[in-house]
């Protein structure tokens, strides 16, 4: 019951500093994985972020002698711009580490809300060493980003709202980093509703909090490779470890392709844009082995640039197969590249690119290869194509 005031409380101490971020049922994801879907946009909230949650009910419960020290923290982006944000206005002054590598967006969006910005290592862990020698050297309060209670309580408020909008939820799948978003909303959840499946999702290439589990003590990755930087974290929290396996049923384990086939989907049909972290939960969705169920993926961040953008949805359409370059050798006599363009045309394939290049073969002098780039409406119709081009007798390879 503790945990559950305390909730409570950061709910309270939150009603007047969020934005509205209501369920959205989505029919796409719902028919593409057989279960009745629904998006928390925590990418529509202030900062762009959840973060804002567990930063501002952490600074409005310091003393005022720790608000007086200034701030320090360390952050991938999200995390930064709470603190910038709940500092100012809250009258606190506030320095913030973050990773060299952090996008740009992430790093002008937190000094405009007046933070002092320190660049600082090439991922999470280095920033936060840094950030606490800063906070030894010139005695300043330490806003963990997520192994503290307050921060904790304050992400969590996001399972009370699921449930007093969706009392018959049956999953809820959250993203995972260093743990404090899933600590908080699985606590939230199975204080009121232990029937409720708690589901965490993971990078392939940062699985630090699936490790932990599996070997039931915290484990440090070598390192960390994934485009979901914002949750590119080496050491899981302690607290949160401990939180997780008492809460969460389960971790999802995806890899970078599915969230680019997620950010395209949840872009065409939602016109919604969620940085690579945020969309683990959407990515998870084709993992579940689960039917007819009610299901809330929590869409946890939308700071993301135009040029990683542009970059998902190229891949995505790949990933999808709505775009496939191919190359075949054809003899060098008239009428071969007519024969291939009316079996494109026949079979609704758009050509995007040609290059006819006889010099990209060792037998120039008999065969010319033919490097096409097509777009699809997916797999299905992707295999009719090749099919038919085989059955005219034109080897096809795939070109990555």
């Amino acid at each position: 019951m503790k945990h559950l005031e305390q909730l409570e409380k950061a709910q309270n101490v939150l009603k007047d500093v969020l934005l509205d971020t209501s369920l959205i049922y989505s029919p796409a994801f719902s028919q593409e994985y057989k279960n009745e879907i629904y998006i928390k946009p925590e990418c529509l909230q202030k900062t762009g972020a959840f973060k804002i949650r567990g930063a501002y009910n952490k600074i409005a419960n310091l003393t005022d002698e720790e608000k007086s020290l200034g701030l320090i923290c360390s952050s991938a982006g999200n995390h930064a711009q709470g603190v910038a944000y709940a500092a100012k206005e809250l009258g606190v002054k506030a320095t913030i580490v973050m990773p060299k590598t952090t996008p740009l967006i992430k790093v002008e969006a937190t000094k405009k809300y007046g933070a002092n910005v320190v660049l600082h290592g090439d991922v999470y862990d280095d920033a936060y060493n840094e950030a606490r020698r800063l906070e030894k050297e010139k005695q300043l309060t330490f806003i963990h980003p997520f192994d503290d209670l307050d921060i904790i309580y304050g992400q969590g408020t996001i399972g009370l709202e699921i449930l007093d909008e969706l009392k018959d939820v049956d999953y809820v799948l959250v993203p995972i980093g260093g743990g404090g978003l899933i600590s908080g909303i699985a606590m939230a959840i199975k204080e009121k509703n232990p029937s409720v499946k708690v589901v965490g999702v993971e990078p392939r290439g940062a699985m630090a909090m699936k490790q932990s589990i599996r070997m039931n003590e915290r484990v440090c990755l070598n390192k960390v490779d994934t485009i979901a930087d914002g949750v590119a974290v080496k050491v899981p929290g302690e607290l949160t470890f401990e939180l997780i396996k008492k809460y969460v049923d389960d971790i999802i384990v995806v890899d970078d392709y599915d969230l680019m086939e997620a950010f395209l989907m949840l872009v065409e049909k939602h016109k919604i844009v969620a940085e690579n972290a945020g969309l683990l939960s959407l990515a998870a969705l084709k993992k579940l082995k689960t039917k007819d169920k009610k299901i809330v993926s929590l869409l946890s961040g939308g700071n993301i640039d135009v040029l990683t953008i542009s970059s998902l949805i190229n891949k995505g359409l790949v990933s999808r197969g709505r775009i496939y370059c191919f190359s075949v050798d054809l003899p060098d006599t008239p009428g071969q590249l007519l024969q291939i363009s009316q079996i494109l045309s026949d079979n609704k394939a758009n050509v995007v690119k040609l290059d006819h290049n006889q010099f990209r073969t060792t037998d120039r002098f008999h065969h010319v290869n033919l490097q096409v780039t097509i777009e699809t409406n997916g797999h299905e119709h992707l295999k009719v194509i090749v099919d038919a081009l085989e059955k005219h007798g034109f080897h096809v390879e795939e070109v990555n």
